[in-house]
């Protein structure tokens, strides 16, 4: 099946790296005008220049912490008036915060909220009507499998990843009958630039790829996913073809979650 996205209009929040980068980079390849979205500038502007190496349309970069509610709304306009239309918003910005419940505080609870959750649900509600008038919108929410599988020491994280799926639930419920599809797409282990980070901190005495390799050991399918599988699913769902889904939480996870 080949996805076409000619004509449409896409947000991808955290677009500068990651899965982030490689759901701007299908999107723009099948077509699609591009936005990305994200906090410094250098990254963004390097990733720009990458994409537009493959794009088909337009590719924008905005400076914006989806924490805060102003940013949010000057890019969001600014992207509006730019392309003409927002048909795609990919809510992917994020962080891992975790770590012991007695240990978090009400300041990470906070920050875990606002960048998450609160991020969504504002680009959301700027999204949402102009995609409803036009009776077509996608929206993408990435939380992660431990949304739906919570395990000790993952919070805030996967609280405000939990809550990231009800709010897909009950925005699809509410954009059906406008031919607005809302689903999210939960993570397990994908080979990011934070795996690295992963590494570096456990400093194990193995090489990165024998840790990668270590880590896949752990996962049904036998290996981490890499980013291109992972933009595979979000392109689908942001096409015509993914007419007939919303309101879903897809695990890509090699089999890792036990929960469907």
């Amino acid at each position: 099946m080949e996805i076409r996205m000619n004509g449409r209009s896409a947000i991808v929040t955290g677009g500068s790296r990651g899965m982030g980068r490689a759901i701007a980079m299908q999107f723009a390849e099948s077509g699609a005008d591009v936005a990305i979205v994200a906090r410094r500038l250098e990254v963004l502007e390097e990733t720009k220049s990458e994409i537009e190496k493959v794009a088909k349309g337009q590719v924008a970069a905005y400076v914006c912490d989806v924490s805060d509610p102003t940013q949010i709304e000057k890019a969001f306009k600014a992207i509006e008036a730019e392309f003409g239309k927002v048909d795609i918003l990919v809510n992917n910005a994020g962080s891992s915060m975790h770590g012991p419940f007695e240990e978090v505080s009400d300041e990470m609870w906070h920050a875990d909220l606002d960048l998450k959750l609160f991020g969504a649900i504002r680009f959301c509600r700027l999204a949402l009507p102009p995609m409803k008038e036009r009776r077509w919108g996608r929206i993408i929410n990435v939380v992660t499998i431990g949304g739906k599988v919570p395990s000790p020491e993952r919070a805030p994280t996967v609280v405000t990843r939990a809550a990231g799926m009800a709010l897909t639930k009950v925005l699809a419920g509410e954009a059906a009958p406008y031919n607005v599809l809302v689903n999210a797409l939960c993570t397990g282990q994908i080979i990011t630039d934070q795996t690295q980070r992963f590494y570096e901190r456990a400093a194990p005495n193995l090489s990165y790829e024998e840790y990668v390799k270590e880590c896949g050991k752990k996962i049904p399918l036998g290996r981490l996913g890499d980013t291109e599988e992972y933009a595979n699913m979000a392109c689908f769902l942001a096409s015509d073809a993914a007419s007939y889904i919303t309101g879903t939480a897809i695990n890509i996870d090699g089999g890792l979650s036990p929960v469907v």
